[in-house]
């Protein structure tokens, strides 16, 4: 009988209570546009109530946890100040290109993010994908397309600009990533998505303003909605972050391709909305590539620097 190699073993256990993490998470970050749309606000302003309701846990968690120079919140990096920006244009930017253009056409161009990750940890961090991974990466985006082209919607109000804003969407995500698994080396998920939030709610209100969104909600339902957010941000930021500290940052961008997935069955369960035979098909592509991704990963050792566990002492490892 054929063994697997013992690295090829270690690896397997210690990857997967972070992918178990990580797929929950993703789930979690799924109730987005259900609770966005009950919020009563505009697009950005519903970005800046969840970074604001997300912050007082994170503080408490930030500050409370770890030990010695690895505890409280520190002083940012440059990368997690960078997360916080891109985090803001990607919600600004997909808010508003998902009203300028078609939702199938807004879907399939966010859904990009995978496809840049993977392209930019293969060129400049070496991490070449292996062949089952690509294949992972095709029907997980595949299905992402699917679901959009499912999908029922008209064109939007400037489908040209809508389709730039939505593109543009996917490159803001994918520089979230990479800029928080940049973050990770030198400190913990907590203290990286604290920052980042820190960083992006001023910055989420003064769009909102500039833009003259409806800031406050309207009713109970609007601010049970709007902590609702906060909560997701940080289960579903925060696991995603420390995921990023222990798998490739590729694979962790395919998994999020589980988000539209949720938000569609959330959507045909509590507003009823149709969920086509189409869309059926492209949400089992997708989950059929994420479990294929994840498992390639399990084959593949990690390339990169080690990153540091939340609590640890807030340098780089040796």
């Amino acid at each position: 009988m054929i063994r697997a190699p013992a690295s090829v073993v270690a690896l397997t256990r210690h990857a997967a209570f972070p992918l178990a993490v990580l797929v929950l998470a993703a789930m979690v970050l799924g109730l987005a546009p259900i609770l966005v749309r009950l919020t009563e606000t505009g697009p950005a302003a519903a970005g800046f109530w969840r970074f604001l309701f997300a912050l007082p846990l994170l503080t408490l968690l930030t500050a409370t946890r770890g030990s010695g120079e690895g505890r409280g919140l520190g002083t940012p990096s440059r990368w997690m100040l960078l997360a916080g920006l891109f985090f803001v244009l990607d919600l600004a930017f997909w808010h508003y290109g998902i009203v300028m253009t078609s939702v199938a056409n807004a879907t399939v161009l966010c859904n990009l993010t995978p496809v840049v990750v993977t392209l930019f940890a293969w060129i400049v961090w070496k991490q070449r994908p292996g062949r089952s991974f690509v294949l992972a990466l095709g029907l997980a985006v595949a299905g992402a397309f699917a679901m959009a082209a499912g999908a029922d919607g008209g064109q939007g109000t400037n489908p040209l600009l809508g389709d730039l804003f939505s593109l543009s969407v996917a490159v803001w995500y994918a520089a979230y990533f990479l800029a928080v698994k940049a973050a990770r080396r030198t400190a913990g998920a907590l203290k990286v998505t604290f920052w980042a939030t820190l960083v992006g709610t001023p910055l989420l209100l003064l769009i909102a303003l500039a833009l003259g969104e409806d800031i406050v909600p309207a009713g109970p339902g609007g601010w049970m909605a709007c902590a609702g957010l906060g909560l997701m941000h940080v289960v579903g930021q925060g696991g995603v972050a420390w995921a990023l500290g222990r798998l490739p940052a590729s694979v962790t961008a395919v998994t999020i391709l589980i988000q539209p997935v949720v938000a569609a069955l959330l959507g045909w369960w509590i507003f009823a909305e149709a969920l086509t035979p189409v869309q059926a098909i492209g949400g089992v592509l997708v989950l059929i590539g994420v479990v294929l991704a994840q498992r390639a990963s399990r084959l593949t050792p990690p390339a990169g620097p080690i990153m540091v566990p939340d609590g640890a002492v807030d340098r780089p490892r040796n």
